[in-house]
């Protein structure tokens, strides 16, 4: 069932942001847009850039990505949702949007590397589907990831606080980094995973555009 899409003008946007996301009719279209906005690096400070921010300003992060899309399949009918997925203490988070197709999970993501990007709808749970980020969710040669969230809805919070904001929405990404979430492995799993070889870390050096310094390569 296709929700009603919400107006322009409760989103916060104006005629010209809202057709540009409006013409996103399907999750394949907005992952497109959403690759096609170079990184954004934070050159000048940490952004939770809003919807109506990235777009004047054409970068992006994952955060910021997952905003657009979701709002994107917000319009073309499908619910707002985000997860949030966890790393261990020397890694960051990484948060896609969620959409439903034949009752499998898919994600939208923007990431400057090869590994934590589209995943297509064949996920019963989203469980499944945050283990098919498990052995690309990476820093260098060691397997990261820990938790991932139960389907954010940002429905529940007002638009204007995600979507047309004109400052940060650091109070959103607290948020959901704060909705509950679910370990994926045991300590005990986590203490015997396997080092990626030379080979998976060469690969995984591979960015798509490119980066200021080491930290950024490393972190975007």
């Amino acid at each position: 069932m296709r929700l009603r899409p919400p107006t322009a003008q409760r989103l916060g946007l104006s005629a010209s942001e809202y057709r540009t996301l409006q013409r996103l009719r399907t999750p394949e279209r907005i992952q497109d847009f959403v690759t096609s906005l170079p990184t954004n690096f934070e050159l000048h400070g940490d952004t939770a850039l809003s919807v109506r921010q990235t777009l004047q300003q054409g970068h992006a992060h994952c955060l910021e990505g997952a905003f657009v899309a979701a709002c994107a399949l917000w319009i073309c009918g499908q619910p707002p949702l985000l997860m949030d997925m966890q790393a261990d203490d020397t890694d960051d988070d990484h948060v896609v949007a969620l959409f439903r197709s034949d009752g499998h999970w898919g994600a939208i993501s923007k990431s400057n590397h090869v590994w934590l990007r589209w995943r297509d709808p064949i996920h019963r749970t989203l469980r499944e589907l945050a283990l098919s980020y498990f052995h690309e969710y990476v820093l260098k040669d060691r397997k990261t990831l820990r938790t991932y969230s139960r389907a954010y809805d940002l429905r529940r919070i007002n638009p204007g606080l995600w979507v047309g904001r004109d400052s940060n929405c650091f109070d959103v990404a607290d948020w959901v980094d704060e909705s509950r979430h679910y370990r994926l492995i045991t300590p005990t799993q986590a203490r015997r995973l396997r080092r990626r070889d030379a080979m998976e870390v060469k690969a995984g050096r591979l960015l798509e555009y490119v980066a200021p310094d080491a930290r950024s390569a490393n972190k975007y």
